[in-house]
């Protein structure tokens, strides 16, 4: 069966329903209204150059069935060299695109014929759609002094009250305005086979990046929007984080591919901080950082919004290289909820889920409702890691209050783990360990699960350190570890050239073993 997860005026989005990781076990051929236009092997695929208002029958030689959809009504399309944009990849573009922007009616889509437009940051408004066509690139602006600063928090002058508007790595702060920026928006639609391209490289963004006194710009930046679309483009070489929804709802980020340098610092592939509802399908990563990292700030913003990210799909992706394949924090102050990871590939990243928390997230960072299945990992170095003494991204990260491995009291600073489920799970060539989970003494894990998982280790293995912790060696070929857990159950759990025991576990409440 195919299923239909979106359609714009001129495009639309399908998954095949099974349970492999992101790849099908045939290749298949697709056929509109009879005519075949595509061929491939991947569980997600896209169509484009649509027409606007249509209705089509889609049909495929791998099923019997047939799917019928309509693309979206739209009020106009207008073509942004109409208002002077160059698309020569030399002449600053930046105000015609703008212009263009500016001018486009409710419902209406700009579209990008290919070339390279130079820009920098474009504000967007509700209910357009931006095309990028195949061979069209939004190339970021290499003079650094054309990216407006965002201040962090402003006093609202009638109600006497902050209102948050920059952010970096969890807290309100100065920064740049991102590349393509939108703020308080709703009904944003981008899509197509072209790319955007932050040009960081050219820019200097990379050089000496803990010195910035303004946080680097983010490629896309979505604050407090509703109802975003990004459907099938190219994403690159951001300055900083590649795709980050701050405190939106309604994301779709579907059949998209996003690039960095695996050297590239703070090249997060997406981002979604304090969101809900995001659905990430389909896509495609290799970068410098997290592929995905799931974030709903640090302390401060996590009390006075009490935001969780919530309700979030990851489903059919391919992540190649990066810290984490999938990262919940560090900054999770405001909690993350019900977070479903499904039919993925997770190859070359250090780790595969990366949950990263500590002591002072808070009383409101509360990660629970984990379930990972489904899921193929090939040479990650450390398939699982739980680790509740984060040691990274704040003044007092190699305090004692941070490492210290007594029972501490709990209070308002103590954050909370619950629920994890992993199962039906392929991981290949591992080389750490299979599983690092810690959990706080005070407030440990209240209930992991594993079952139904394979895990190999590769035979040139080189010691890893699992979890960025203070006082923790390096691990090579270390089976499960976990310590610190209320419930622990492992299920049809196999571990082939483990190095010493299968099951490394301390302070466990109840386990089950099977």
């Amino acid at each position: 069966m195919i299923k239909l997860l979106f359609v714009s005026s001129t495009s639309a989005c399908f998954e095949w329903q099974n349970d492999n990781p992101y790849y099908t076990e045939n290749e298949y051929k697709i056929y509109l209204n009879g005519k075949e236009v595509l061929a491939g092997k991947t569980n997600v695929f896209s169509l484009f150059d649509l027409a606007p208002a249509t209705s089509y029958v889609l049909t495929s030689d791998a099923c019997e069935s047939e799917l019928t959809f309509e693309t979206k009504n739209e009020s106009c399309c207008v073509n942004v060299k109409d208002f002077f944009a160059t698309g020569d990849g030399v002449t600053d573009d930046t105000r015609a695109v703008q212009t263009a922007i500016n001018n486009l009616p409710e419902n209406g889509r700009l579209y990008f014929p290919e070339g390279t437009y130079v820009v920098s940051p474009l504000n967007l408004k509700s209910h357009i759609t931006l095309e990028l066509s195949e061979g069209a690139k939004l190339l970021g602006h290499p003079d650094k002094s054309k990216y407006p600063a965002i201040p962090g928090i402003v006093s609202d002058m009638v109600n006497n009250e902050d209102l948050h508007f920059g952010t970096w790595e969890g807290n309100a702060e100065l920064m740049y305005q991102g590349l393509i920026f939108a703020a308080h928006a709703k009904d944003i639609t981008i899509i197509g086979r072209g790319t955007v391209d932050g040009n960081a490289e050219e820019a200097g963004w990379w050089i000496d990046v803990k010195n910035y006194t303004v946080a680097r710009p983010r490629l896309l930046f979505f604050n407090r929007c509703s109802d975003i679309h990004v459907h099938g483009i190219t994403a690159k070489n951001a300055a900083s984080w590649q795709l980050h929804p701050y405190f939106s709802n309604n994301i779709d980020f579907l059949d998209v591919e996003i690039q960095a340098p695996k050297d590239s610092p703070n090249t997060d592939a997406i981002d979604p901080e304090a969101c809900d509802v995001v659905n990430i399908i389909g896509c495609r990563f290799s970068v410098g950082d997290d592929c995905i990292a799931i974030k709903s700030g640090k302390i401060d913003i996590g009390r006075t919004f009490k935001k969780p990210a919530n309700r979030h799909t990851i489903t059919n992706c391919l992540m190649q290289f990066g810290h984490g394949a999938v990262t919940l924090g560090s900054e999770m102050a405001g909690g993350v909820t019900n977070l479903t990871v499904n039919k993925c590939i997770f190859a070359h990243t250090d780790r595969g889920l990366r949950i990263k928390t500590r002591r002072g997230r808070g009383e409101d960072a509360i990660i629970d409702g984990v379930l990972f299945e489904n899921i193929k990992m090939e040479r990650v170095l450390c398939p699982i890691v739980i680790n509740m003494y984060y040691n990274c991204c704040d003044p007092d990260k190699h305090s004692e209050y941070v490492w210290s491995r007594e029972k501490l009291p709990v209070d308002e600073r103590t954050p909370y783990l619950g629920k994890f489920t992993f199962r039906n799970m392929e991981c290949q060539d591992c080389e750490g360990a299979a599983c690092y989970c810690d959990g706080l003494p005070e407030q440990p894990i209240k209930e992991i699960t594993v079952e139904n998982i394979r895990f190999t280790y590769a035979d040139d293995a080189q010691p890893f350190k699992c979890a960025m912790r203070d006082y923790l060696d390096p691990f090579c070929k270390v089976g499960m570890y976990f310590d610190n857990v209320g419930t622990l159950t492992v299920r049809n759990v196999t571990l082939e050239g483990v190095e010493g025991e299968e099951l490394v576990a301390s302070n466990i409440g109840t386990l089950i073993r099977e």
